[in-house]
């Protein structure tokens, strides 16, 4: 029988094969979403080839495990944001929610080249309309641009149901850490950090926030007609999609450019980061 000294020792050595085991099957699992081969020495990849590398890894597995919930429906769905603020049809397998219909029937229809798009506000009292139109009508309400031909009114209702969100889309748990990730002055580790905060969000906030900034990059690429680059979506969208826990009007004003940041990296690294 071993002694206690050599069994501590013993299991120190098997601890080691396994990091080394599981380093390698990381190595191995980057290479592949890179579609490059490592050698017998192992390979040092840069930070953002990295990172994109991972993105892709946990993008399948998000989807596997969105495809797995949606064939077993006793699966707790931590925040589906249902009935809040606007009542809509189910877009997507987790959101009883009408922003996909105001993005795909609305703006990017018709209003992707509008000038100050998103920055611009449309008029209160027809934003109120189309807040009742969904809840009247649900997926049959009509916002098209004969309906509606000012695409501030569209623009406005999404960010007001994001606004209206008991729980922000980037939420309270995650608020300081994104925050945290906003200071890093070096942006390789500060794009890195951010990847780790994203990976917290519970999946009907991941994949909402992916979604917008699938279309927030879209509006960017048309910046020479609508004048809105990723750092003035980010004013616009900073403290939409996310807010301090304590309701202080000094975090707030303190953490208003830290917002900006982060929505200004998430959209100009939506491809890498999701």
């Amino acid at each position: 029988m071993l002694s206690e000294e050599l069994w501590l020792e013993n299991e120190k050595k098997c601890a080691v094969v396994r990091k080394s085991k599981q380093g390698r099957k990381r190595q191995e699992l980057l290479a592949v979403a890179l579609g490059v081969k490592v050698g017998v020495k192992g390979g040092f990849l840069w930070p953002p080839l990295k990172l994109f590398a991972c993105s892709q890894i946990s993008s399948l597995v998000r989807r596997a495990a969105l495809t797995h919930n949606d064939n077993h429906f006793n699966y707790e769905k931590t925040h589906n944001f249902k009935v809040h603020t606007f009542r809509g049809p189910h877009w997507c397998e987790y959101c009883a929610n009408f922003m996909w219909g105001l993005i795909a029937q609305g703006v990017r229809c018709s209003g992707l080249k509008s000038e100050g798009l998103y920055r611009v506000s449309g008029f209160t009292e027809h934003i109120e309309d189309v807040k009742m139109a969904f809840d009247r009508d649900g997926e049959k309400a009509d916002i098209s641009a004969n309906v509606y031909p000012d695409i501030n009114i569209i623009t406005g209702a999404l960010k007001l149901y994001f606004r209206d969100l008991p729980i922000p889309v980037i939420t309270y748990d995650t608020y300081s850490k994104f925050i945290d990730a906003a200071k890093i002055s070096n942006a390789d580790e500060r794009l890195e950090a951010v990847h780790e905060v994203l990976m917290l969000l519970p999946p009907a906030h991941y994949e909402t926030l992916r979604y917008l900034m699938i279309h927030l990059k879209k509006v960017t690429m048309n910046e020479k007609d609508n004048f809105m680059n990723a750092e003035n979506l980010g004013i616009v969208f900073g403290p939409t999609l996310m807010r301090p826990p304590e309701d202080s009007t000094l975090t707030t004003l303190h953490d208003m450019r830290y917002q900006k940041l982060i929505v200004q990296i998430l959209i100009e690294n939506e491809d890498v980061l999701f």
